[in-house]
Order: structure tokens, then C-alpha cells, then sequence
């Protein structure tokens, strides 16, 4: 697909486009943001493949339903990032759920009533609720970053804040997340609990696979 100029689309131009069903408009919010979502829910599900299925999915949902975007309460990215979250985070509890079970049908079957494995599961938990306390622009902020190894600079440049900010916001979010973290028995470091691993651009989705 030929580059867009996407420096000439607003993101109040791009949500009326697909309001006019313009698949173009589409493209440029893919183009711009695809991204990011999918480095944000690669962080909170650690699996590129799952991650590839929410970009999917929040992009389809941005096209059947964009009059849910409400710019008074932030930017078209913020509004992607938001829906990303509460997926992402639907697909990991209902992983974890699923784990459990089956390691639990397997202790019952053996006999064994193991347990050991659980607590990575609960560990998972732990952070993932972590997160999500966190506030949206500073787990936003964490998730490019931190987890997805992106510069300050490059996060000020996606976010479109000044680089200060995002060091502001990245700071106060891990103090969060060691605070949080220490409440609930983990005096490990946040780099020891989240292990972060970066996907390469080759590994994000293609335009093609959400376009209607």
C-alpha cells in the first residue's frame, strides 16, 4: 500500500472519514497508531500472535462504532490504547483462568497436588493489576518505553509531548509499580517481575488484515 500523508489528517478528520465509511481514513488511523497498540498489548500479553488478534480487533471496533470516540476526553491514540488495555487484559484473565484449570485437572489426575507453578500465574496477576492502576498516560508511557524499547524521545515524538513529560510520567508510573507491587509481598525489582520482551517491527500486523 502506497505511504498516506498522514500529517494532513487530524484525528477529528480521520474519525469522520470512517463515520462516511472512508476505508482510506481507516488506513491513516492504522498507519499512525497500529503500532502502538500493538506494542502496548505485546507488553500486557507477552505474545506477539494474540497481540496481532487486538490490533485486529480494536481497529474493526474503531470502524463499526467511531462515533465512541469523544476527543474531549483525549486523543484518537489514547481512545485505541484504552480499548487495547481492557482486551488485552480480557485475554490474559481468561488465559490465566484456563491455566489454572488445566494445571489443576493435571495435579488431580497425577495425584500430585503441586502448586508450584502457580505462582508464576498469581505473579502475573500481581502485576498485571499493577498496571492497570496505573494512570492511562502513565502506563501508555511504560508500555512504549519501557517494555517496548522505545527512546524518551521516540515515545515524546508518538505521544506528541514534550520529552520532560514523558520522563515525568514514565518515573512516577514505575514508583507506582514498585509501591504496588511492595504492598502485596514482591520486593523484587520491576525489571526482575516484568522481564519485558521487545518485538521487532517485522512481527507487527499488516493493514490488510483489519481493512473492510
Amino acid at each position: 500500500m502506497p505511504r498516506l500523508h498522514t500529517d494532513q489528517w487530524s484525528d477529528d478528520a480521520i474519525v469522520s472519514g470512517i463515520v462516511a465509511r472512508d476505508a482510506d481514513a481507516l488506513a491513516v488511523a492504522y498507519e499512525e497508531h497500529a503500532h502502538a497498540v500493538f506494542d502496548f498489548s505485546r507488553c500486557v500479553i507477552g505474545s506477539s500472535d494474540i497481540a496481532e488478534d487486538v490490533v485486529q480487533d480494536v481497529f474493526l471496533r474503531l470502524w463499526n462504532r467511531p462515533e465512541a470516540f469523544d476527543p474531549a476526553r483525549g486523543s484518537l491514540r489514547s481512545f485505541l490504547l484504552a480499548m487495547a488495555n481492557g482486551r488485552s487484559i480480557d485475554l490474559v484473565r481468561a488465559d490465566t483462568a484456563r491455566r489454572r484449570r488445566e494445571e489443576r485437572e493435571a495435579r488431580l489426575a497425577t495425584g500430585d497436588p503441586g502448586g508450584h507453578d502457580d505462582d508464576d500465574i498469581v505473579t502475573h496477576g500481581v502485576v498485571e493489576a499493577a498496571l492497570t492502576a496505573l494512570q492511562p498516560d502513565q502506563r501508555e508511557a511504560i508500555a512504549l518505553a519501557y517494555f517496548a524499547g522505545y527512546s524518551y524521545r521516540q515515545v515524546a515524538i508518538h505521544l506528541g509531548v514534550p520529552e520532560g513529560t514523558i520522563k515525568n510520567r514514565i518515573r512516577i508510573g514505575l514508583a507506582h509499580l514498585r509501591e504496588e507491587l511492595r504492598e502485596v509481598g514482591h520486593d523484587e525489582t520491576v525489571e526482575q517481575l516484568l522481564r519485558p520482551s521487545v518485538p521487532t517491527r517485522s512481527e507487527r500486523p499488516s493493514i490488510d488484515a483489519v481493512t473492510p
